[in-house]
């Protein structure tokens, strides 16, 4: 859905379950750039992972990924060898998707936010806040707000104003610089900046 002010509102409830790239879990796809494009043209991908058994990770050539643990216990990951725990729920982890990487569950399913990017064409930083924050975006720049574990709200600051833009929990919305607002949660909402 796409809002007077320009912002695209992307609703939880209208996404659809696809498998993995090598079938061992659920994705449902928040966003991409290029739009509607797959798993081996993206320029980046947003999304939420359902990861219920251990096993291998997806292998994506030339990408970095960045996981945050959202719902569960966490994972032990091991990276081209190199353990790297992911057992603290909101902080990112950042590794690169293009090494052997395989999952060990510390205890039961979990739900990871997964920003993907591929790093000769695009940055990304995610950071996870609560409360209330000033969200700027420059006008090379896309940046999605994701609701977490409560609801969030987006009031807009600049010229365009409008009516405040409401997000239940793993609701979103894109924006394409420049604008400026203020968001405010009740829980924790990811902020993933995008720069190709």
């Amino acid at each position: 859905m796409t809002t007077p002010a320009g912002l695209r509102i992307l609703r939880a409830a209208d996404r659809t379950a696809e498998p993995w790239k090598n079938g061992g879990g659920i994705t449902r796809e928040i966003a991409a750039r290029p739009a509607e494009s797959g798993t081996g043209d993206f320029a980046w991908r947003v999304s939420l992972a359902e990861v219920d058994a251990d096993g291998p990770f997806s292998v994506f050539p030339g990408v970095d990924r960045t996981l945050t643990l959202a719902e569960g216990a966490g994972m032990d990951l091991t990276v081209a060898g190199e353990h790297r725990l992911v057992d603290e729920r909101w902080a990112p982890r950042h590794f690169p998707g293009d090494r052997p990487t395989h999952c060990r569950l510390l205890d039961g399913p979990v739900v990871n936010l997964n920003v993907m990017y591929r790093r000769d064409r695009t940055d990304a930083r995610t950071a996870v806040v609560r409360g209330e924050f000033d969200l700027t975006v420059a006008p090379d720049e896309t940046v999605i707000v994701i609701a977490l574990d409560g609801p969030a709200t987006l009031d807009r600051t600049d010229a365009r104003g409008g009516q405040p833009t409401r997000l239940a929990p793993y609701d979103a919305l894109l924006a394409d610089g420049p604008l400026t607002g203020l968001v405010r949660t009740t829980g924790r909402a990811a902020l993933v900046r995008l720069r190709t």
